[in-house]
């Protein structure tokens, strides 16, 4: 974007900022987002419905591609656009109101590969945790997001800068009841592999030459014993005693490489 464009682009009208702070979820069932990698990956994706930027001129600047000239853009300091968002968020000068993702059903997305594997993930509820995640989905070509639509973080301003632009890649299923969901993956074609400390089996011996699913508990708790009676095999990541248990997101990055060193 050259300057004489931003400059352009960046003309807004002066006001009153609305809206409060929050996690991400305006008024009227919108998503707030904020930062340049989960901004710009919004605008850039065309299942996106945007209502308003307000962003400082740094911000703009900082953007891959210029806004069309009849963008809703609104001029704002660093202090008004830190009243739109979480408390202490890096906002990093951008912050945008859109529409939430269109709802995805699971048939949508099981199309079994070997090189693609499912997430599931069992109540896994920080915002942090799941966007990490959705990140190394994103990194490692997963083919979707299994959650619970209750017991699961919303869309919204935090998890997709945890996500960094991967909210806007990788699919993200909410199902009412997981253990059903995991019979229709199952009946799709995948191995389901639950990941537990206490298993025998470890993950990398574990996996099957077809099409994964990855399982993964909440930290603390795991999984919930009806969800691991739905995995065909638990299996546990070969760390060091020294350490009692890996983070969910780390340690559903290393699963994610293990399947794509699998399959590479």
């Amino acid at each position: 974007m050259g300057k004489r464009g931003k400059e352009k682009k960046l003309r807004g009208r002066a006001g009153r900022m609305q809206g409060g702070r929050g996690s991400g979820r305006a008024t009227g069932g919108n998503v707030r987002l904020w930062g340049r990698h989960a901004v710009e990956a919004a605008l850039k994706n065309p299942d996106r419905v945007h209502h308003k930027l307000w962003a400082t001129r740094e911000g703009v600047e900082s953007l891959d591609g210029e806004l069309p000239p009849d963008f809703p853009l609104e001029y704002a300091g660093p202090e008004d656009l830190a009243r739109l968002v979480a408390r202490d968020a890096p906002h990093q000068g951008l912050v945008l109101e859109c529409d939430p993702l269109a709802d995805l059903h699971l048939a949508d997305v099981l199309d079994p590969q070997p090189n693609r594997p499912l997430v599931v993930l069992d109540q896994v509820t920080d915002p942090h945790n799941v966007g990490a995640i959705m990140r190394s989905s994103a990194a490692f070509d997963a083919a979707a997001i299994v959650t619970q639509d209750r017991h699961a973080p919303p869309e919204g301003g935090t998890l997709a800068k945890s996500a960094s632009g991967a909210l806007e890649i990788v699919p993200w299923v909410r199902v009412v009841n997981l253990a059903r969901a995991l019979e229709e993956i199952a009946e799709a074609g995948y191995w389901r592999i639950g990941l537990a400390g206490e298993a025998e089996d470890d993950f990398a011996s574990a996996l099957p030459a077809g099409p994964v699913a990855i399982v993964l508990g909440a930290e603390g708790e795991g999984m919930r014993h009806n969800i691991a009676a739905h995995c065909d095999n638990l299996a546990r990541l070969p760390i060091s005693n020294a350490m009692e248990s890996l983070n969910v997101s780390n340690a559903a990055a290393i699963a994610l490489y293990a399947v794509a060193s699998r399959t590479s």
